[in-house]
């Protein structure tokens, strides 16, 4: 049993969906506190002009778990991501077949951020065809410390294995998951080129670049990336 934890984020890049896929649960962590200017409520798709951000307005104090940062319905941002989508991937090869289940999700009212975050990975994760379990972190009883959060999560869950990002190789406390009896295994994702439209090819970009351009081919092209 395999596990996978991270912040919810808002559309996010194909690196994400690539643990989520090799994992045999994800574990959405919105119990951490909210960090702004990160990806938690912006993620970036390509347009004629270069890339650009698409960015959830929210209502947040420091230092609010993620669950408990708003979203600010004034600004019509949910207006504003579907006409970017539109006017961007309206060209794209999957347009039609991927744009609907975007304007879906944002054709919703959504109040708090991190019920809009896990809804739009199910979408994407959907699209992509990714099947693992999701979970949430909240009502999961956990420690306040940042590895042993992890660990807990991981027993709880049932996991033998737990999937990190490769950045977790400088921060983690090994010696916790070795008490617990838990591998730590980090992930090594190579990004994968795929026709774009716009020009040279724009790593990094939101999930949905790739869908929009390639369709049912997309997560062999993901996978293709690990």
């Amino acid at each position: 049993m395999i596990a996978t934890i991270h912040q919810p984020q808002y559309l996010p890049w194909l690196g994400y969906f690539d643990k989520i896929n090799r994992a045999d649960v994800f574990v959405s962590l919105d119990t951490v506190q909210f960090k702004k200017n990160e990806f938690q409520n912006r993620n970036r798709i390509k347009t004629s002009q270069g890339w650009q951000w698409l960015t959830v307005p929210v209502s947040y104090k420091h230092p609010q778990a993620i669950r408990e940062v708003g979203v600010e319905e004034g600004s019509n941002w949910r207006h504003k991501h579907i006409q970017s989508i539109r006017t961007n991937y309206g060209k794209a090869p999957f347009f039609n077949r991927i744009a609907p289940s975007l304007e879906a999700l944002l054709d919703r009212e959504w109040s708090s951020l991190s019920p809009l975050n896990l809804e739009s990975i199910r979408t994407l994760m959907d699209l992509l065809d990714i099947q693992t379990p999701v979970r949430e972190a909240a009502g999961i009883e956990a420690s306040e410390n940042p590895t042993q959060r992890l660990v807990d999560i991981c027993l709880h869950v049932g996991a033998e294995v737990y999937l990190s990002g490769a950045g977790g190789q400088s921060y983690l406390e090994m010696e916790r998951f070795d008490a617990a009896g838990i591998r730590v295994e980090f992930q090594q994702f190579d990004h994968p080129a795929y026709p774009q439209l716009y020009g040279p090819f724009e790593p990094y970009m939101s999930a949905a670049d790739l869908l929009f351009n390639v369709g049912p081919g997309s997560l062999s092209v993901l996978a293709g990336g690990g």
